[in-house]
């Protein structure tokens, strides 16, 4: 039996030695490792905190103690220590574990979270929770240094930071990029102010000399100006520091006795405290060792863990992102204004490839994404052409910049909104299924979906042949149904036009983006059994297809729109309101995704669920027909 066998709690950590605690970690990797080649997931951050995590469940006294972990993807090792190592196989699977925190999984999992800076924010709240209720726990919140580029974390910090309340951010830097390491002179400041003797005679001389009388009142200014002026030479904590928090590294995060020693020092300290922890993303991923940048933060599943790579090459037609990536750089050698910019994501997004062809119109602004929306407006008010790529979840967290800094000074700026719709096994922080009904709600909004990927590229041709206004385009994750020319074979799509790609003469059914082909698919099924159906491409959801739509009144009782996106407030309810006034006896029926959270899955198998695939089309146009022939 391993050592990690034996762990079914924290509390299991206790009896062990340090050798014992060094070898439990090997062992941890070991099994990221093999679960991750076989599920999939994001493996690189959960192997650099593996020491930290089991320093942090040794040293506090959790679940009673509350650690807060930052997006999620760091908590794979936290999984294996509360319970869970039995279960890993289950990540990322329908019914199985999440791939991200989730208070209903376990309650070690203080706070869910699958998007980046949220931590500090909610262990603040904690905090203050336990305090007016008259609790005692220790709060502690751990954090990247990616996601300190976002906005949120300097709030929190900021709010936290001027108030004295008993609370511990961990910052695990696994990049460098707060600060280098400062060698062995930041090793010496370490280990002293790791030192509990140290800190009670620090704040003992404080108050002595602070409280010095007649001449020697100035001492204590002095004395702490000095030491303040030494820190900030030799260590990179004066931001900290004068954001109100006492702090303590950098520290070797794989070093589990400095770890062990330092958390032991911190708890008992009062006040907001930061441990500034060093971690390499990836350590003991033997792939990792000769990758750099995003290609093993997430692997997919069947991937060799020696060397990343996966078993079996697809061979399959190119993912929508990479059509968008390559279409965007190809447009971008015949519109010279045209700019891109991502919140941290060039390859997730696809943008790196224009990256690599016209570098200096292209901007990683970080986990930044309302920073990213205002400053493609500024740079549109410029007589620029920004092409803004985002996830459509994370463009979520821009919503208040795109209404107020881009729609409503008509700015041109285009959207682009990857992973809209279902998202398979990433789960229901990832899920793209608002952008539909937020943008509507944006007066001058365009919004568009393709039904392919050369329709992507003509999309985003035309908004960039328009230049009037903001203009939002949506695709899927997953692969483009047919090849793709270059960019420069790819005429715009008409503005504000449908197509219409089947004449029937029973039930029209009203289709958005990735549902084309699927309403082409259950139109087939359909006609076999005698049932006629007009299918309609909505590539343009607003302003839509006047034209076209009070064709489809004149000649069909009912209206079927599908969209992969909430049902609520979307497509389907947007062009009701419409066709109630123009013609009231025409039913229009919403077919999307339903009222309700949809958890981690095949994307195959969410479609299915949500009545998406073309069984589910069918049978839903099989009963509408059912009911016209009654009421008929």
């Amino acid at each position: 039996m391993t050592i990690l066998d034996r762990i079914h709690s924290p509390a299991d950590l206790t009896p062990l030695s340090r050798d014992e605690l060094a070898a439990l970690c090997s062992e941890i990797r070991a099994r990221l490792i093999d679960v991750c080649s076989r599920t999939g997931g994001h493996i690189g951050a959960g192997l650099g905190v593996v020491e930290l995590t089991v320093a942090l469940h040794r040293v506090f006294d959790t679940p009673r103690d509350l650690l807060v972990w930052d997006v999620g993807h760091q908590a794979y090792p936290h999984k294996l220590l509360t319970g869970r190592n039995d279960r890993m196989e289950s990540l990322r699977q329908e019914g199985g574990l999440s791939g991200f925190l989730k208070r209903s999984e376990s309650e070690y999992d203080a706070f869910g979270a699958g998007h980046a800076a949220t931590s500090i924010s909610a262990a603040y709240g904690m905090a203050a929770a336990r305090d007016i209720l008259g609790d005692d726990y220790k709060v502690v919140a751990v954090i990247g240094d990616g996601s300190l580029t976002s906005g949120l974390a300097y709030e929190a910090l900021n709010n936290a930071g001027a108030d004295d309340r008993d609370f511990v951010v961990v910052l695990n830097d696994n990049e460098m990029s707060i600060a280098p390491n400062v060698g062995a002179i930041s090793k010496y400041l370490n280990s002293v102010q790791r030192n509990p003797i140290y800190n009670r005679i620090r704040s003992a001389f404080g108050e002595i000399v602070d409280a010095a009388p007649g001449p020697l009142s100035g001492v204590g200014t002095l004395v702490r100006k000095w030491e303040e002026s030494m820190k900030s030479f030799l260590t990179p904590g004066v931001l900290f520091e004068e954001l109100g928090f006492r702090y303590f590294g950098p520290i070797d995060g794989h070093d589990v006795g400095a770890l062990l020693e330092t958390f032991a020092a911190v708890r008992d300290l009062k006040g907001p405290r930061l441990v500034h922890v060093i971690t390499e993303k990836g350590r003991g991923f033997p792939a990792g060792v000769h990758a750099t940048g995003e290609k093993w933060h997430a692997l997919p599943p069947g991937h060799d863990p020696t060397t990343g790579k996966q078993r079996t090459a697809s061979a399959g037609n190119p993912a929508y992102t990479a059509v968008f990536g390559k279409g965007l750089a190809e447009l971008g050698e015949e519109f010279p204004k045209l700019v891109t910019i991502t919140a941290a994501m060039p390859g997730g997004t696809g943008t790196g490839t224009f990256a690599r062809a016209h570098p200096a119109r292209f901007f990683d602004v970080g986990i930044a994404e309302g920073h990213a929306v205002t400053f493609a407006a500024g740079l549109a008010s410029r007589g620029l052409q920004p092409v803004v790529a985002i996830y459509s979840t994370f463009l979520q967290r821009g919503y208040d910049n795109v209404v107020h800094d881009v729609a409503l000074q008509s700015l041109p700026v285009t959207f682009a909104m990857d992973r809209a719709g279902l998202v398979g096994e990433d789960g229901e922080t990832h899920m793209g299924l608002y952008d539909i009904a937020y943008m509507l709600a944006v007066p001058g909004m365009t919004v568009a979906a393709p039904k392919d990927g050369r329709e992507l590229v003509a999309l985003l041709r035309t908004a960039l042949d328009r230049d009037a206004g903001p203009f939002a385009v949506r695709y899927p994750r997953d692969a483009v149904p047919d090849t793709v020319p270059h960019a420069r074979e790819v005429d715009a799509v008409p503005y504000g036009t449908w197509e219409v790609l089947r004449s029937g003469r029973d039930t029209a059914i009203l289709a958005v983006g990735t549902m084309v082909g699927q309403a082409m698919g259950a139109a087939d099924r359909l006609a076999a059994e005698g049932i006629d159906v007009t299918v309609v491409n909505c590539r343009f959801l607003k302003p839509h297809d006047e034209m076209t739509l009070a064709a489809l009144i004149s000649e069909h009782r009912q209206l079927l729109v599908v969209e992969e996106g909430t049902v609520v407030n979307g497509f389907g309810a947007y062009l009701t309101a419409i066709v109630q006034k123009l013609e009231p006896a025409v039913r229009v029926i919403s077919h999307g995704v339903p009222d309700r959270i949809v958890v981690a899955a095949s994307r195959a198998r969410q479609l299915a669920q949500c009545g998406l695939d073309v069984d589910g089309l069918a049978g839903r146009v099989r009963a509408l027909h059912e009911t016209e022939a009654v009421a008929g």
